[in-house]
């Protein structure tokens, strides 16, 4: 177990029981999610209407963690080991877990919400990229967890914020997944999506393996998952229980915030304004990654990634989306660059497995 920060990026190694993982997880952070946390209850007071309570969020939290122990035991123990490292109560640790589920969604919208590109083919690397846009300024809580569970060869980094198990990686395995916010449906108690990315991580060798395992979990809220293997890159939207997938073998594939399948594309939520925010930069992130050569390095992603519109500006305020990290993922060598806040200002740190 090792953490050290370098540049505001926190990295924690850890390896055994989830609970000895989620341990040394809260350890590393004890101090930060301590201050997080008495910040307006996780920022949740400066992005909601009404000043949110733990007391009355707790039924919430409670159906959540049910659900999640139920359907994810091993993560739930890590819950429960994160909240002892850090000195924090269990239901602060969950509420860690389910800030963006307790927060609901909102139809008035106008940033980003992570733009996705993913490409395999003969001719270069398999590749997973994307912005990581979000509100709450949270680019002053970003981690990379290393993980090696017990009894498995397979380990995994995962990008974090302020406490998550997961938000997106890469596995020794050879599989990457990213994510995008898409709105629809009925928000219900269930697995958060960035739980569910983690257990894909922990269990999945590729992506016909994830796309099995993801079929029979009860996810809590829509979304769209990228995945790329050695071989094979598709996109998955869910929507009140139900997985489209969209893929390319070889090829690449882009998303950003509105369904896409036509199946689901007529219960998006997406405001007239977010969803034409959402277009440009699906536009511009298909002709950047088709202008790229096959064998591009990470600099050359990055270098389309930091560019307007893929990269949201900070507005300065806490309550509007904005470009908080940017992350290229190699599959096959198990690799995760990284820049934190800002792309455009940031430089690059290298992870491997």
């Amino acid at each position: 177990m090792s953490a050290t920060t370098t540049d505001g990026i926190t990295h924690i190694r850890a390896a055994g029981t989830p609970y000895e993982i989620g341990r040394a997880h809260g350890a590393a952070l004890a101090g930060p999610l301590r201050a997080f946390l008495d910040d307006g209850l996780a920022r949740l007071a400066h992005l909601m209407p009404g000043p949110p309570t733990l007391t009355g969020l707790l039924p919430s939290i409670a159906a959540h963690r049910a659900a999640v122990g139920a359907a994810l035991p091993d993560l739930a123990e890590e819950v429960a080991g994160l909240a002892d490292g850090a000195g924090i109560h269990p239901d602060e640790a969950w509420l860690l877990q389910l800030r963006r589920e307790l927060m609901g969604y909102s139809k008035i919208r106008t940033g980003g919400d992570c733009s996705t590109y993913a490409r395999t083919g003969p001719d270069g690397p398999p590749v997973l990229a994307q912005t990581v846009d979000l509100n709450g300024d949270l680019d002053t809580h970003i981690a990379v967890l290393e993980v090696a569970r017990a009894g498995s060869a397979r380990r995994s980094l995962v990008l974090s914020f302020a406490g998550l198990l997961g938000y997106l990686g890469v596995n020794s395995d050879g599989l990457a997944i990213g994510l995008n916010l898409v709105l629809g449906g009925t928000w219900r108690p269930g697995v958060p999506p960035y739980l569910a990315i983690r257990h894909l991580l922990d269990s999945a060798s590729d992506t016909e393996q994830a796309l099995k395992i993801l079929a029979d979990l009860p996810l809590a809220s829509s979304r769209s998952l990228m995945l790329c293997d050695r071989e094979r890159a598709l996109y998955v939207e869910h929507l009140d229980g139900q997985l489209r997938v969209t893929e390319a073998a070889p090829g690449e594939l882009a998303h950003t915030n509105h369904f896409l399948h036509p199946d689901f594309a007529p219960a998006d939520e997406l405001n007239v304004f977010a969803r034409n925010s959402s277009l440009r930069r699906l536009t511009a992130a298909r002709n950047g990654l088709a202008a790229l050569p096959a064998d591009a390095g990470a600099e050359d992603h990055f270098e389309l990634l930091a560019q307007v519109p893929l990269r949201v500006p900070d507005r300065g305020d806490v309550r509007a989306e904005r470009t908080v990290a940017a992350a290229v993922m190699f599959p096959a060598t198990g690799e995760l660059h990284l820049r934190p806040g800002d792309p455009a200002l940031s430089r690059t740190q290298v992870f491997g497995l």
